[in-house]
């Protein structure tokens, strides 16, 4: 009842930002899993485990206050006073429990205990005049404990995608009986599905997180039940698939502008690029050598994969499939490309934190916000600047559209994505805006106009197509993972990238 009244009052709109209460998580029938993805959904992060959530609020050096009620009804005590006290151990985080008998774990933290049967903490003549006049209500706990938990049909997709996640959730983590590969997608997708959502929308995620060893009917039934979710999964590959082979993590991907190619660049944590065939997944090939501590690729006109370095430089490297010249003409071709004049004056613009390029551009963003665009204008490199962002810009897009124009999308770490066309002044306003940060972004020209994707640091995508006549339709979808990369295919397919999987999301 005290903290009841303490989340009541404390998250009220108008509460001082020294009182607020940031994450609330009842902890009855919660393990730590489901108790991570909650705060992580509260604290608008993306934690697919207690480490990932660690990390990611470390990292977040805001004031946070959460409070964890009824820890004695949950299924994981230990683990959850464990995550409790790494989350407390941090200087700008402050953690209320509520326990019945606090542990040996929990007061070795030396914490502020209140006992509220204390007596200080009670008035005798209030406490039996309220008894006289309340009838003593028969009290109904949930039990704890797996022992506990209600039996449901795990191998059915149906009955998983409408039940209560939090019982499904506590149910797979209690055997090991894959279910037909199942479960190992439910908890690979988790924070996902643990959110109120209907049951096409949690059939659609769990489509997207099967592995190649699943039970191949389990598809079927899925894309069935998925039919109202708005999407379609074209291919997706998950950590452990063999044929074909998953990729690997992906930190960055590109698609090839050159529509016969069909390709998708894939770099990866350990900066190895290796090419998808877009239409199915399947490998092509890798570049030659790895990019050590290489964060983010993009891939030009003309083949040329530019890959984004830890040290903020740009470099060149020939894909497989770019287009060689042979002979005398290798020999008489000396002079610097297109892109290697761009990069070289690129270079004056230190620190770049995110870059895209595409149609004879070059844009690349920085850690003060602003946005800078080298045009290749034969035989001369036109220079734009725009203060689009109050924090570092983390992700940019560039797209042509039908009438020739282009168009530059930026995304930063103050939850704005804004939107340039060099040949005039920004947009006043963002076209999307949130309060947690964009993490990456991928945009195309469609036949009826403009196509754009937004990731976002709490695990959303966002989807809309913007037409002259058909106005915006939007759609959203979150994989589970914490997103990591976007890309379009021509024909408008998602790609989704996380550290987990490589989904393609066709729009129904």
């Amino acid at each position: 009842m005290f903290l009841a009244w303490l989340a009541e009052h404390a998250t009220e709109p108008d509460t001082s930002v020294f009182r607020r209460v940031h994450g609330l998580v009842p902890l009855t029938g919660h393990s730590v899993s489901t108790t991570a993805w909650q705060l992580a959904e509260q604290l608008q992060l993306s934690a697919r485990t207690p480490g990932e959530l660690l990390a990611a609020v470390a990292q977040d050096q805001r004031r946070t206050v959460i409070v964890l009620p009824d820890l004695h009804e949950s299924t994981e005590p230990e683990a959850i006073e464990e995550l409790a006290c790494a989350l407390a151990a941090l200087n700008h985080v402050r953690v209320i429990v509520e326990t019945r008998q606090p542990s040996p774990a929990l007061l070795a933290q030396a914490p502020a205990v209140m006992d509220l049967a204390d007596p200080q903490w009670t008035d005798p003549d209030r406490q039996a005049a309220w008894a006289v006049t309340t009838p003593i209500a028969e009290q109904v706990t949930t039990p704890a404990g797996p022992d506990h938990l209600v039996s449901l049909d795990l191998d059915d997709p149906a009955f998983v995608c409408a039940a209560d996640p939090l019982l499904v959730t506590a149910s797979y983590e209690r055997t090991n009986n894959l279910h037909g590969g199942l479960r190992t997608a439910w908890l690979r997708s988790g924070p996902s599905l643990s959110r109120p959502q209907d049951p096409a929308s949690r059939a659609c995620v769990l489509w997207a997180a099967l592995g190649d060893d699943a039970d191949p009917r389990l598809r079927g039934t899925l894309e069935a039940l998925a039919q109202e979710s708005g999407w379609s999964v074209r291919w997706n590959r998950v950590r452990g698939d063999i044929n074909p082979p998953w990729p690997g993590p992906a930190q960055s991907m590109s698609t090839s502008p050159v529509s016969q190619h069909r390709s998708l660049s894939v770099l990866d944590h350990q900066g190895v690029v290796r090419l998808l065939l877009a239409d199915s997944g399947h490998p092509l090939g890798r570049l030659t050598h790895p990019v050590t501590e290489a964060s983010a690729i993009t891939v030009a006109d003309d083949q040329t994969t530019i890959i984004l370095g830890s040290d903020g430089r740009l470099s060149l490297h020939k894909s497989p499939t770019a287009t060689r010249l042979h002979g005398i003409a290798s020999l008489l071709d000396q002079s610097p490309s297109t892109w290697e004049r761009l990069l070289q004056e690129a270079a004056l613009n230190t620190g770049v934190t995110a870059f895209t390029s595409g149609h004879g551009q070059l844009a690349t963003g920085d850690r003060d916000g602003t946005v800078h665009v080298l045009a290749w204008n034969n035989p001369s490199i036109e220079h734009s600047s725009a203060a689009l962002h109050d924090a570092t810009v983390t992700a940019l897009a560039a797209v042509q559209t039908s009438a020739g124009s282009s168009l530059v999308y930026s995304g930063g770490q103050d939850g704005r994505v804004r939107l340039w066309a060099t040949d005039r002044e920004p947009l006043p306003s963002p076209v999307a805006e949130r309060d947690c940060a964009v993490v990456a972004l991928a945009a195309a020209s469609a036949e009826d106009g403009i196509i754009l994707a937004i990731g976002w640091a709490d695990g959303l995508v966002e989807y809309s197509s913007t037409g002259p006549d058909s106005g915006t339709s939007r759609r959203t979808f979150r994989p589970g993972p914490p997103i990591r990369a976007l890309s379009l295919l021509p024909e408008g397919d998602l790609v989704i990238g996380t550290d987990e999987s490589l989904i393609c999301l066709q729009p129904r």
